[in-house]
């Protein structure tokens, strides 16, 4: 996680947005007390969204824990695809 000011982060803008981008780095750029701004690459926080979807009601959340159980424990499967 990068932490800058405004006033740093407006004199070097486009290295902080490359690190971001090419490091999948959390940049915060503080704006005083208690306020700050959050930048991340548009991967991450499509991922971030994609996990927020998942686990945004208990029944998804419960599916995906016992997948998971399943896959620790080994009593998953594979099966082909069928292709016509």
């Amino acid at each position: 996680m990068l932490i800058t000011t405004v006033s740093d982060f407006r004199k070097d803008i486009k290295s902080y947005l490359d690190r971001v981008v090419k490091n999948f780095e959390t940049l915060i750029i503080n704006r005083g007390k208690d306020a700050g701004i959050v930048v991340m690459s548009l991967q991450e926080y499509n991922s971030l969204m994609a996990t927020n979807h998942e686990l945004s009601s208990r029944k998804n959340e419960l599916r995906l824990d016992t997948a998971i159980e399943k896959l620790k424990k080994g009593t998953s499967f594979n099966k082909d695809l069928i292709e016509n």
